[in-house]
């Protein structure tokens, strides 16, 4: 099982850009899917983007298609956020998660804030 520590969140103006980064730990990196969500106050936590274990194909959520891109390096067990044309609606508590071989998330990083000014 591998263990997330997200760092990369802060305080941008709208229109700004951020990039988030996810270090895991443990030798099977590789075999896991990857993703981000964010929960904002008072809402339920929702998917932002994915990129799967084996052939490295890229989900996104619509309201930030176009907007961010996912990425991954299984050679430094690190997996990346980058957000561009940050809006105000973008303000969350960002998450990385591990999905073993592209079944059910099981492990979860402890968040970074990303709070973004209009």
């Amino acid at each position: 099982q591998v263990q997330l520590v997200e760092s990369g969140g802060g305080l941008v103006q709208a229109g700004g850009s951020l990039r988030l980064s996810c270090a895991a730990s443990g030798r099977t990196f590789s075999s896991y899917d990857m993703g981000w969500f964010r929960q904002a106050p008072g809402k339920e936590r929702e998917f932002v983007a994915r990129v799967t274990w084996d052939f490295g194909i890229t989900y996104y959520a619509d309201s930030v298609k176009g907007r961010f891109t996912i990425s991954r390096d299984n050679a430094k067990n690190m997996v990346y956020l980058q957000m561009n044309s940050l809006k105000p609606e973008d303000t969350a508590i960002y998450y990385c998660a591990a999905a073993p071989r592209g079944q059910g998330y099981d492990t979860w990083g402890q968040g970074t804030q990303v709070t973004v000014s209009s």
